[in-house]
């Protein structure tokens, strides 16, 4: 038996990790250790701050909830749910396809299904706002029967997860576009919000001298058979905080501007974004590309 030193335990834990029968989980826990041991010897971590370190972990799995998922928050506030993002977006977006954002912790399945035009807007009320569009292939063509799921906070910037009753959908929906692919989805203006700053990763912010704020935006999850998932989002470029997302989510080729009369809207009296997404074929070894899920099923995991 050696006795250890500061570096000669990394390599100890490695070498009784070797027998991991997953390969992938073996190069990913190696390089997990190397990495964590690498930042305590540099910053050397005191034991109070490792202590500290474990209560904040704590209590950040202890504020989940099946409607709030505190540890996806932490990592979009790190900026390493958008680095997965952009590694996973540049390694399987191809070609013109509309750029990937995040998915965030406030999304649901099995959202209300609306028919093209309607308002997602069931309780919420506020300035009315149109996006429409198409859904295209790679070759330009519309993709039918695509499905296009809406969510976003209501006009004062509130997802209906962070409502009384969580329970209760509002300012979300899926909607299915026509032969041609067309969409069109008839929603409020959305607020840009602080993320909740009232758990250990609000508390995190705050004591960086961070605002905690996202610009508004209205997520978009498009699906169709034989395509490739695109997770997206659309961002209001008149936000104030559009250069400065808490969570690093914006980019420039997914910022709009809302305006009246805009041709083949279905109402002109109506401010409208008219956004055409992108589509690419889906490979046979495509995995998920969302970069967030719906707090309830992890809880439940």
């Amino acid at each position: 038996m050696a006795d250890l030193d500061e570096n000669s335990i990394t390599e100890a834990v490695i070498a009784q990790m070797s027998t991991t029968a997953d390969p992938r989980m073996k190069t990913v826990m190696e390089s997990l250790v190397r990495h964590l041991h690498g930042f305590a010897r540099e910053v050397r971590l005191t034991p109070d701050e490792w202590l500290q370190a474990i209560g904040f972990l704590t209590r950040t799995g202890q504020t989940c909830t099946p409607a709030r998922q505190e540890f996806i928050l932490l990592s979009d506030t790190l900026g390493l749910s958008r680095l997965v993002n952009l590694m996973d977006d540049k390694a399987n977006r191809m070609g013109d396809a509309t750029e990937a954002s995040l998915l965030g912790p406030f999304y649901r399945e099995a959202s209300p299904r609306f028919e093209m035009g309607e308002s997602i807007a069931k309780h919420a009320t506020g300035p009315e706002l149109i996006v429409f569009g198409r859904v295209l292939n790679e070759k330009g063509e519309g993709v039918a029967n695509a499905s296009v799921e809406v969510w976003q906070t209501d006009a004062e910037g509130y997802y209906d997860l962070q409502a009384q009753d969580p329970s209760q959908m509002d300012m979300r929906g899926q909607f299915r576009t026509d032969a041609e692919g067309r969409y069109a989805v008839r929603t409020l203006f959305p607020l840009g919000y602080y993320i909740p700053m009232d758990g250990p990763v609000g508390a995190m912010v705050t004591a960086q001298g961070r605002h905690g704020c996202r610009p508004a935006h209205i997520h978009m999850l498009i699906g169709a058979e034989g395509y490739r998932e695109l997770v997206t989002a659309l961002y209001l470029g008149n936000d104030q905080y559009i250069d400065s997302d808490v969570v690093f989510g914006v980019s420039e080729s997914l910022v709009v501007r809302p305006e009246t009369g805009v041709e083949g809207s279905p109402d002109p009296a109506v401010p409208s974004v008219r956004y055409d997404f992108h589509v690419a074929p889906r490979a046979a070894h495509d995995k998920t590309g969302r970069v967030g899920a719906d707090p309830s099923k992890i809880a439940a995991e």
